[in-house]
This record gives structure tokens, C-alpha cells and sequence, in this order.
């Protein structure tokens, strides 16, 4: 698959390096060129045959998957800014709309998430689907903890779409889970706040990661 990554920060890093481990090409975009630039030179170095390089928003036209790297609310103004060219695509929000000032809530309101509102934002028959939100940047690199393959929850309206980001968790070592519609976002945000309230009182210094055992 193409895999389009908007943003180039941590969890960007995470995200390529699981999707060139399955074989997929990624392109970075990022208002800053030479971040973009130089984490695809990290990435290289890590990998010499990896299929990865910087781009311009142009990448997200023929990009199978396009993932959202990037803080909430930013993620609203980048489906905004991009409109229609994102057509063809799945869109993948990987946001948690906390108070990272007290990591003590969540900044939406009741009754909705951050994959919501970026579905109510992004233009007619794009898909919307939430994944990678549970997993933290340097776990996402490791793709393993305490031996375990990550577990990788998603939640979309869309079936193909979410088809196509288990496969590309799969496919870099992870376990997908597909947990239900979109709306069960709202869900996976809130768990993801208290994953990251208690890395601190439990001394887990943002290493450890969810996962479902049965």
C-alpha cells in the first residue's frame, strides 16, 4: 500500500517504521520540509531499502491510507485544508484529545470524539477510522512489549477501510482489532487518557501498552 503520513513527529517515526517492516512505501508531509526530510533519512539509515521519502500535500491524492500524525485539533484543519484530495483514500485519525497540561480530561465534548468530528470535517465518501491512538510512539518502533505483539484497536463505519488498516498493522508485526463503528472512538479516547494518566504514579515511563488477553 501507499501510505501517506501527515506530520513527522514521534508517532510518525512509530507509524513508518511498522508500515516499511510490511513492505509498504511511505511518504511524509509536514509544514516543516526539513523534518519531514530528515526523519526520511532516519528512517533510510535504520533500513537502506525502505520505500520512504518526504513529499508535499500532493502525496495524499494516491495515497491508499492517509494517517494523521499530528495533535488535535490540527488534525480538523489538515482534513479541512486537504478536502476532496483526500478522495480515494482512508483517513486514519491516531489522535487523543487530551488536557496535556494535566492529562486530567479529554478537551471534547460529551457524546463525540476526535474521529467524529474529523468525519464530519473530511469531504463526502472519505472513510474515517481510528487506530494507532492506544499505542505509544516508542512502542510503535519496538512493535513489541514484554515479548507481545502490540495490539493495534480500530474503530470505523467503513468496513474496507478498516480492512486496510488491519492490514497494514498486521503486516508490520502488530495484532488488529477491530472493536466496532466509529463511534466507539469515543471509547478508545478515554482509555488512552487514563493509559497515559497513570504511566507516571505506575512508573511505566511510556513503555507500556493496552492489550486484550483470551
Amino acid at each position: 500500500m501507499k501510505v501517506t503520513i501527515v506530520g513527522a513527529g514521534a508517532m510518525a517515526r512509530g507509524i513508518a517504521t511498522r508500515a516499511l517492516a510490511g513492505g509498504h512505501g511511505v511518504r511524509l508531509v509536514d509544514r516543516s520540509a526539513k523534518k519531514a526530510a530528515d526523519l526520511a533519512d532516519d528512517l533510510r539509515r535504520a533500513d537502506p531499502d525502505a520505500d520512504v521519502a518526504r513529499s508535499d500535500a500532493i502525496a495524499v491524492e494516491d495515497a491508499d491510507l492517509v494517517v494523521l500524525a499530528v495533535p488535535y485539533p490540527a488534525g480538523r484543519a489538515v482534513v479541512a485544508e486537504y478536502g476532496t484530495a483526500l478522495t480515494g483514500s482512508v483517513l486514519v485519525d491516531i489522535s487523543n484529545p487530551v488536557d496535556f497540561a494535566t492529562l486530567d480530561s479529554l478537551t471534547v465534548p460529551a457524546g463525540t470524539s476526535a474521529a467524529e468530528q474529523m468525519a464530519a470535517e473530511a469531504a463526502p465518501g472519505v472513510p474515517v477510522v481510528k487506530a494507532f491512538n492506544t499505542t505509544f510512539a516508542g512502542t510503535l518502533i519496538e512493535g513489541r512489549v514484554a515479548g507481545r505483539p502490540l495490539d493495534v484497536l480500530i474503530a470505523g463505519d467503513d468496513e474496507d477501510g478498516k480492512r486496510a488498516v488491519a492490514a497494514l498493522a498486521s503486516s508490520g508485526g502488530l495484532r488488529p482489532l477491530d472493536v466496532g463503528p466509529l463511534r466507539r472512538a469515543r471509547e478508545l479516547e478515554g482509555l488512552q487518557l487514563l493509559h497515559m494518566a497513570a504511566q507516571e504514579r505506575l512508573g511505566l515511563n511510556w513503555s507500556s501498552a493496552i492489550t486484550i488477553l483470551a
